[in-house]
């Protein structure tokens, strides 16, 4: 991440934690009572706002936020 950190949302950083846990898209939908399509919607934004596209490095970012 580069300049000033972009804020997400609440839902956002669930969404990333449980991803960088390594839970498919599925597994988080269901954990977090949404559909698979929320789930991704959310990535998409997480992308967007992080310009970061591997899971690996949104892996790493959600490790930096102590998620």
């Amino acid at each position: 991440m580069t300049g000033t950190t972009p804020t997400l949302t609440g839902r956002e950083l669930e969404t990333l934690r449980h991803i960088a846990a390594g839970r498919t898209h599925l597994q988080a939908a269901h954990a977090m009572g949404v559909s698979r399509h929320t789930v991704d919607t959310y990535l998409r934004r997480i992308r967007a706002k992080l310009g970061h596209t591997s899971t690996a490095e949104l892996t790493r970012i959600a490790i930096s936020l102590g998620l």
